[in-house]
């Protein structure tokens, strides 16, 4: 492995417009060496050894993987057969970081399975995959039957006691598969709506079996921690969330796209350096840090590091680190109204803030957007922000429909009063 290759293990072996890597190739390039590594070790060994690394998960939620991995119960008594599950339905507008991993090196994804699996001593494992990413699927099957003949998947993994079988199931596409609990239901062939908590997957998830469930981007970072150790994963980042990061840009940016960068970075070297700068003619006016469901952040905290605490702390959430950027000719309402219709349409209806608020929500943008709002709509917008918080909805799919709206009053208040009094959207000459 090469200095730079150390530097960004997750797109190492992705080599843009080709085929990604056969699994002689990938062995070639290190690949199974992490699950070599760990098949050595007892799970609880290679659960501990991921605490350690500071991997946190990579979907949005950023709960520590490790620490996840560890609540599963581990002795004679738990339910059989337990489970593990890559969410890699990436339904978050703006996010597209998981598509990057899947198509170019699907053999990662497979070996952290396997080593996930080991260590939760799971015999059985899926791929919950968006139906529209069928160049995805295509090679992660052909990942999976070459990892089979290889005797990485399978009965006696390796010559070892380790069994598992894993599977890729397409599914229907639908934002509310994000959510732990309904991506279960959905794997089950039911509705997808989420479910009480507790009891929690670990003990209680697929089919009444303890079940794991992670991001893709997550899992990839699963063969690098073990075949080169916490402390080099750790060393990885600029700030003590261990690692890279997959970081995106997209909008009015003279680059956008997709890079590996250390956990930390901060936003202006994000946008500045690797996405290019603003195109010509246009000023930025606000981003999204982490993807649709997160708070508008602004030109003052440009300097804020790309990692859980500091985005935290600037008042925003660093999500699937994905940006969206909003430039000063685009107008705000109309990105609300885009972003609220889409979470309105993705609700499951299971409860009345989210069934009811989110329609009322994108109603009312979309009158102050075409010139018809008054005062009062701002009003009840605002009144939406706070009835629509956390413990007040069944799950967090409300909740963060509600940031982009709640910080796009707070920075761009004066838009919203320009709608109301010139009867017009002033971006609409």
């Amino acid at each position: 492995m090469t200095v730079a290759d150390e530097k960004r293990p997750l797109t190492k072996n992705i080599r843009p417009g080709q085929e990604p890597l056969d699994i002689a190739g990938y062995e070639r390039a290190g690949g199974y060496q992490g699950l070599r590594a760990a098949l050595k070790m007892t799970p609880l060994e290679v659960q501990e050894i991921v605490k350690k690394s500071g991997l946190r998960g990579r979907g949005g939620a950023g709960f520590p993987t490790g620490v996840k991995w560890s609540v599963v119960p581990m002795d004679e008594k738990a339910r059989r057969p337990k489970y593990f599950v890559v969410n890699a339905d990436e339904m978050e507008p703006g996010t597209m970081k998981d598509r990057l991993l899947l198509e170019g090196d699907p053999h990662e994804l497979v070996e952290g399975i396997v080593i996930g699996a080991y260590a939760v001593q799971a015999e059985v494992a899926y791929i919950y995959l968006r139906w529209d990413y069928r160049l995805a699927a295509k090679r992660l099957s052909r990942a999976i039957a070459e990892a089979r003949e290889r005797g990485y998947l399978g009965a006696k993994i390796l010559g070892s006691s380790f069994n598992l079988e894993l599977y890729v199931h397409i599914s229907t596409g639908r934002y509310m598969a994000g959510e732990e609990t309904g991506l279960m239901n959905a794997l089950e062939g039911k509705r997808i709506t989420p479910r009480n908590k507790p009891p929690f997957p670990q003990q209680s998830g697929l089919w009444g079996h303890p079940t794991i469930v992670n991001n893709a981007e997550t899992v990839c970072n699963v063969p690098h921690i073990l075949a080169n150790g916490p402390e080099w994963f750790k060393a990885l980042a600029r700030s003590e969330d261990g690692g890279t990061k997959i970081f995106g840009v997209s909008g009015r940016v003279k680059h956008p796209g997709l890079w590996e960068l250390p956990m930390g970075t901060p936003l202006r070297e994000i946008l500045e350096e690797h996405s290019g700068g603003m195109q010509d003619g246009y000023r930025l006016k606000g981003l999204l840090p982490g993807g649709g469901s997160t708070d508008f952040l602004v030109e003052q905290h440009l300097d804020t590091p790309m990692d859980y605490g500091s985005v935290q702390k600037a008042g925003s959430r660093l999500g699937t680190g994905t940006i969206i950027v909003l430039d000063d000719r685009t107008c705000p309402i109309g990105m609300l109204v885009s972003l609220e219709r889409f979470f309105a349409r993705e609700s499951c209806g299971w409860c009345t803030p989210c069934r009811e608020g989110l329609p009322w929500v994108t109603r009312l943008l979309i009158a102050i957007e075409e010139g018809r709002g008054e005062e009062r709509d701002i009003e009840m917008l605002e009144f939406h922000t706070k009835a629509i918080r956390p413990g007040n909805t069944f799950c967090a799919l409300a909740p963060g429909a509600i940031e982009p709206l709640e910080s796009g009053l707070k920075f761009f208040k004066d838009d919203f009063a320009r709608h109301v009094s010139q009867k017009r959207c002033p971006y609409h000459q």
